[in-house]
Formats: structure tokens, C-alpha cells, sequence
């Protein structure tokens, strides 16, 4: 690959979100060292106030790879086995799951699992999806009700299959296994060694002012926003809260070991599977580029579009984060564009 131009890549990602009238933030940086940074349009639109580079986004899925390192780090001190049943330790709760399924089956995505929100199903990202009272899902026990009655859908280790309920069992194992909240367990084995001190899982009935809102629809005089479509508080399969600066932070210590031992890190990054839906390969925990050296992390929810991606070998780090459920997409796309013409 050619030497990227870099201030070109920037040139075309914000001329992408300026044409898409993208609300939320972009951002490049090289080992920390910021290239590009911006925000566009409004973190709460009923009050103008507008995103900054510093706004809190939240992150939808992204934030499965917070738990994939947290579940890892447990396996790594011994409080768990890649190859642990699920059984062993739901005992007598979700049935309908296979006695087979391992921790290293619900981290691939290759448990075969039942999942409570089957990204497969004919459903829109707006629509009301949760079955019980969002108010109620502030701790992961309490996720029990909606994770039950699902039939396995294949064998485990069959097939690739994305799957949100998988990471929301993977959150109650870890919890019993070690005797920590999901939320402890985050915190101390992968926000704190990462140094992120603005990054966690917050109440979107209380979130703090340097949030941003998110909305259902693209429409800039829309307020309808996302406060009933998803958990209170988010948990195993997503949910978290960040800014673009953090982002980078976060590869940047677990591209260096301080999030889990490098063998580990290395373990996680290495391709098990590929998803043709997004025509990637996948690791434990974080997707891959299909052929380049890149490992992504991304997000889609109402009020929710986020994508991340670090660089190991020149330590670029991108991110484009919107609080719309399609504002990102187009500017990731005009991204990866620019890299294909670059190779």
C-alpha cells in the first residue's frame, strides 16, 4: 500500500458528511496524534445545542467488543475456559439453549442460539422490538424474561450467525462466573486499564448534558428520539457511551496490551469466520477487513450509527459516529473508498 494521504482521506470524509447532512462526528488520528476532527449538526435539536468533537455518542453494538475483553480477561485469570459450557454455569435458566454452546461459541457468533433480536427478521430500527418495559433493563438479570423461549436455530460451531442474544448471556455468565456486576467488570478490566474516564454504560433517562440525543429519524426537525426503543441501561450486547478521542484511546491500549496480554489480543484478532452480510471476517469479539490489516468495531440501533477502525501496523484510527440510525453509513463508505483507491 501506498503512503495514505491522509488530508486527502480527511477532505473525503468530510465532504461525505456535509453532502449526507450527517449529524455526529468524525474523526483521524495517527498513534493519538488527531488529523481530522469534527462534529456536525445537533446533539439535542429541540435546545440547537450542537455535537462537538468532545460529545458523548452512543455506540450500539461497538460496545461488544468491551465485553468480548472483559469475558477474554476472565478467561485469562482462570474464572473461565474458552470452552466452558453455558450450562454449567445458567444452570437451570434459558433451556431452550443447546448443553453444547460454549463461552467460545457466544464470543464467534457460532452458538446457534435463539436470538431475542434476530437481525435477521423483517424488522425496521425504529420499530418497538423489546418485550419487557425498558425502564426495567437497568441490570442484566433483568434481560432473563427476553433472552427465554428462543429455539436453537443450528448447531453450535455449525455457522456464523450475528447474534445480540449471545452477548447478552455471555454478560450473565461473566457476572456469575466472577461474581461482579457487568458494569463492574467493565470498568475494572477494560475501561480503567484503558485509561477511558468518559466512557460507560449511562441511563438515557439521565444523561448527562455533554450527550448527544438519538434520534429515529434523519429529518433535522424530527424530535422523536430513541428513550423507548432500547434498554434504560445498555449491557453485554451493546449500549455503551464515548467520544471519537476515547475511541482511539481504547486501541490504542489494547493494541498494546493493556487490556489483555498480547497473546490474547492476538488470539481475538485472528479471522474465525466470515459474514457475508457485512462481507467481512470475523474474530472473537471485532470484525476484520475482509483483505487489509484493519480490525472494526460498529453499531446500528435506533438513534445509532457508529463504526470504528484501528490500523496495527500505521496506528490510524477512524471513526464515524452518528445520532441517527443511517447517518454514518455513507461517510464510512466514502472512507473505505478512498483506502481501496489508496492499496
Amino acid at each position: 500500500m501506498n503512503t495514505l494521504d491522509t488530508e486527502g482521506l480527511a477532505s473525503a470524509l468530510d465532504q461525505a458528511a456535509r453532502l449526507e447532512g450527517m449529524s455526529g462526528a468524525v474523526s483521524l488520528d495517527i498513534d493519538g496524534d488527531v488529523v481530522f476532527a469534527r462534529a456536525y449538526g445537533f446533539a439535542d435539536r429541540a435546545h440547537e445545542i450542537p455535537n462537538t468533537t468532545d460529545t458523548r455518542f452512543a455506540l450500539a453494538s461497538m460496545s461488544k467488543g468491551f465485553t468480548a475483553l472483559a469475558v477474554a480477561s476472565l478467561v485469562t485469570d482462570g474464572v473461565l475456559r474458552w470452552d466452558t459450557p453455558v450450562r454449567s454455569i445458567l444452570n437451570h435458566d434459558l433451556p431452550l439453549i443447546d448443553d453444547a454452546v460454549t463461552v467460545e461459541h457466544l464470543m464467534t457468533h457460532t452458538s446457534g442460539i435463539g436470538d431475542y433480536l434476530d437481525e435477521e427478521d423483517d424488522w425496521d430500527v425504529d420499530d418497538y422490538v423489546l418485550t419487557v418495559p425498558v425502564h426495567e433493563l437497568s441490570a442484566t438479570e433483568a434481560f432473563l424474561p427476553m433472552l427465554d423461549g428462543h429455539a436453537q436455530k443450528s448447531a453450535p460451531g455449525e455457522t456464523f450467525s450475528y447474534n445480540n442474544g449471545g452477548f447478552m448471556v455471555l454478560a450473565l455468565i461473566a457476572e456469575r462466573a466472577s461474581g461482579r456486576s457487568f458494569h463492574e467488570l467493565i470498568d475494572e478490566r477494560v475501561f480503567t486499564p484503558a485509561g477511558l474516564t468518559r466512557t460507560g454504560y449511562l441511563r438515557l433517562d439521565e444523561l448527562p448534558g455533554d450527550c448527544a440525543l438519538g434520534y429515529l429519524h434523519e429529518d433535522p426537525t424530527s424530535l422523536r428520539t430513541n428513550v423507548l426503543h432500547l434498554p434504560v441501561r445498555g449491557n453485554g450486547d451493546g449500549g455503551a457511551f464515548s467520544t471519537t478521542a476515547e475511541l482511539s484511546q481504547f486501541w490504542r491500549a489494547f493494541a498494546d496490551g493493556r487490556i489483555v496480554d498480547a497473546a490474547t489480543r492476538d488470539l481475538m484478532i485472528t479471522p474465525r469466520s466470515f459474514d457475508e452480510s457485512e462481507d467481512l471476517r470475523y474474530g472473537i469479539g471485532f470484525y476484520l477487513d475482509l483483505d487489509g490489516p484493519g480490525v472494526q468495531l460498529m453499531g446500528y440501533d435506533a438513534g445509532v450509527s457508529a463504526w470504528t477502525r484501528f490500523d496495527p501496523g500505521t496506528r490510524l484510527t477512524s471513526t464515524v459516529i452518528s445520532n441517527t440510525p443511517e447517518g454514518a453509513w455513507k461517510v464510512i463508505g466514502a472512507h473505505n473508498r478512498f483506502l481501496a483507491a489508496s492499496a
